[in-house]
């Protein structure tokens, strides 16, 4: 019923006239920077050829119904745009998101764009620019779209308080906070950031496990019930400003993290329990240079470098009509660390050429140590102590040729060449060298509408974890770790359409289609252990749409409605049966419906948010598992009765949340042992939260 209402009304939108969309100003180029942008979206017909180029300017005065407080509630409300702040994964290049700040990143990975706009004040902000497919002088780090964030160069004072709390049914309540201090001097800018934040799962409540044997006679039916939170303490400072003829930016965190949580299940005879908490120290030091160095040269360097230290354990227990089974202990302690350096010199040839060439070298580390024990006996497991490092070096060039004003080619290629090295447990070294070509083409027949094609080579990141052994002793699994584990590479193809209309209305058609070598799932150890490791090539095809609708011609003023979904189909062949399955963890479809509506009269907005369900299923040699969710609903309200305070509340109430796993005697016959279904019924929960600039 779903692909049934988005393809009809696909179908209307497409046959539509292009007189229903509104035309928006280009970027100005980076001499003109200062020069009056008429306010957003709006039609300039000198300009109107220089917006096919795929940048739409939005100046503040488009945001005023909303009334935001800081620079990130206005990129929440940019039309066609949804925050990335990347991956996290290894190294710089495509693992950071998708904002810019005056036309560069943050000097941290950790330090987010979303972070860095939540203490910008709204007031700072001279223009916002919705980049598609590329501009002069702008990096767009592997994705389609971006924004970029200009703002005022001026001096000011400025400080964002907040405080929050969330109040769970039956559960742990949790609350945090924040102060963020920033000063402005014309082109020098230094703030620091305290921070006490909130860690939690919204799948936390009470439940029911029914365990049958092949034969369906129930061997087991508990009551359960499971909590989890946690939190952490920072402190960040920054500072940014001219040098040497260029200009540096700084930052710095230290914090501290905890998080617990246990899990209970029991009948008139039986009472389990996990109990699980881990505590950990990190922090981080970013630094990024930028120099012009002709009219048409300029230089960008990056250091980078992050930390962390933890340590945890988790226990398992068991008491069956009054006699305690020997308890499972798996311990667990390590440190890792990342350093970056990064350079680059971008030239911008002509309005219509630009050139980047670069380089960026890496060196990671994890060493750990695990350990399980049952009634205090030691378990031996593969790879329990470890240390894995990685050197990697990386070359890139890339090109941005404007063919004509409404189409815009960008090709590039990257030479990546890494060492993994491995001691303690496992002694061994292994090289790696990959070519990663890309390829994006923009094209912007007429006004308000896009085609963008995107052909590249990605190559995942490895998780040092998986070297390393593990366990999830409420799931009953134990994970050796994989020596042998190499990185997943894809080949993408994808092609995305865009249309604009009704000023505020975005529809976007895609579908991408990966073909995947050396897919990363679960393989089968010795001795019954498992592992994550590489199961041989897969597949992915992917449909996806989305729909932003304005409802003022609805007759709904100041309302938004969104929905999404994506459809996955994927293929991989299984490493224990030989059989053709789906990767493990990816969904199917993930269907979301979002509306909200701005009450100017009444300074308040307010918005509900429905997910209507989603199957994931998982795969591992002693077992299958599907987890499915429904019916998860979210309300809330924001009220701004000043323009430097905001109050909003919010409540989360979902119905269904199921795991059912079936579990093998033998893995090579695939013999049922047993089956299990467990029910949970999760929480209700509300929050508070307060936001006050001065």
């Amino acid at each position: 019923m779903t692909r049934t209402i988005l393809l009809t009304t696909t179908a209307l939108l497409l046959s539509a006239g292009a007189s229903s969309a509104e035309t928006t100003p280009p970027r100005p180029a980076p001499q003109a920077a200062q020069a009056p942008v008429p306010t957003g979206p709006t039609t300039v017909a000198p300009l109107a050829d220089a917006a096919q180029q795929g940048v739409l300017v939005f100046t503040p005065d488009f945001f005023a119904d909303q009334r935001p407080d800081t620079a990130l509630d206005m990129v929440e409300r940019v039309p066609g745009f949804q925050i990335d702040d990347g991956s996290g994964a290894r190294g710089f290049e495509g693992a950071v998101g998708n904002i810019l700040i005056n036309n560069a990143r943050p000097a941290s990975k950790n330090d987010t764009g979303s972070s860095v706009l939540s203490r910008t004040l709204s007031r700072q902000v001279e223009r916002i620019e919705l980049i598609r497919g590329g501009a002069p002088g702008i990096d767009m780090q592997g994705y389609s779209v971006v924004v970029n964030v200009v703002l005022k160069a001026e001096s000011s004072r400025q400080s964002v308080f907040s405080a929050n709390r969330v109040f769970f049914e039956g559960g742990h309540d949790v609350s945090g906070g924040s102060y963020q201090f920033t000063a402005r001097e014309g082109e020098r800018s230094w703030g620091v950031t305290l921070s006490d934040g909130v860690s939690m799962s919204d799948s936390n409540g009470r439940g029911r496990t029914i365990r049958r044997d092949p034969s369906g006679v129930v061997t087991r039916d508990e009551q359960t019930v499971n909590d989890g939170y946690g939190g952490g303490n920072s402190i960040r400072g920054n500072y940014a400003g001219p040098l040497a003829g260029g200009k540096i930016d700084l930052t710095a965190r230290i914090g501290v993290n905890d998080w617990q949580g246990y899990d209970i299940s029991q009948s008139p005879t039986v009472f389990r329990e996990n109990q699980s908490a881990e505590d950990g120290v990190n922090g981080e030091f970013g630094l990024t240079y930028t120099r012009p160095l002709t009219p048409t040269l300029k230089l960008e360097t990056r250091l980078i470098h992050e930390f962390s230290d933890y340590d945890g354990a988790s226990t398992y227990t068991v008491l069956n009509d009054g006699l305690d089974q020997p308890e499972q202990v798996f311990s667990y302690d390590g440190e890792s660390s990342e350093s970056i350096l990064r350079a680059l010199v971008r030239q911008e040839r002509s309005p219509r050429i630009t050139l980047e060439l670069g380089g960026e070298v890496a060196y990671n580390m994890l060493d750990t140590e695990q350990a399980l024990t049952v009634g205090g006996v030691v378990i031996p497991l593969p790879s329990a102590s470890v240390k894995v490092e990685e050197t990697r070096g990386e070359a890139f060039g890339k090109g941005t040729y404007r063919v004509r004003p409404n189409l815009t080619l960008e090709a590039g290629l990257r030479l990546e060449a890494s060492t993994i090295s491995q001691s303690g447990d496992a002694d061994q070294e292994k090289s790696f060298f990959f070519a990663k070509p890309r390829f994006l083409a923009t094209w912007t027949p007429m006004p308000n509408n896009q085609l963008r094609f995107r052909f590249e080579r990605e190559l995942g990141q490895l998780d040092f974890s998986d070297f390393a052994a593990s366990a999830d002793l409420e799931e009953e699994n134990v994970f050796g770790g994989n020596v042998d584990l190499e990185p997943e590479q894809r080949w993408i193809s994808e092609l995305t359409y865009e249309r604009r209309f009704w000023g505020e209305g975005v529809l976007s058609l895609g579908y991408r289609h990966d073909e995947i070598v050396d897919a990363i799932d679960v393989i089968p150890l010795a001795d019954d252990l498992s592992a994550t490791g590489n199961i041989g090539d897969g597949s992915l095809d992917q449909l996806a749409v989305s729909l932003t609708l304005p409802t003022d011609k609805l007759g709904v003023p100041g309302g938004q409605f969104k929905v999404s979904n994506s459809w996955n189909h994927t293929e991989v062949t299984d490493p224990t049966t030989g059989e053709t399955r789906a990767i493990s963890g990816v969904r199917p479809s993930q269907a979301e419906f979002n509306f909200q509506q701005d009450l100017t009269r009444w300074k308040l907005q307010w918005g509900v948010f429905y997910l209507a369900g989603f199957r994931e299923p998982r795969f591992d040699p002693d077992q299958r598992q599907l987890v499915r969710i429904s019916d998860y609903k979210q309300a809330w309200i924001e009220y701004k009765p000043t323009a430097s305070l905001t109050l909003r509340g919010e409540v989360t109430l979902w119905d269904d949340f199921t795991i059912d796993r079936t579990f093998y005697g033998d893995r090579e016959t695939q013999t049922v042992a047993f089956t299990e279904h467990r029910e949970i019924d999760p929480r209700t929960f509300y929050r508070v939260s307060l936001r006050k600039t001065f």
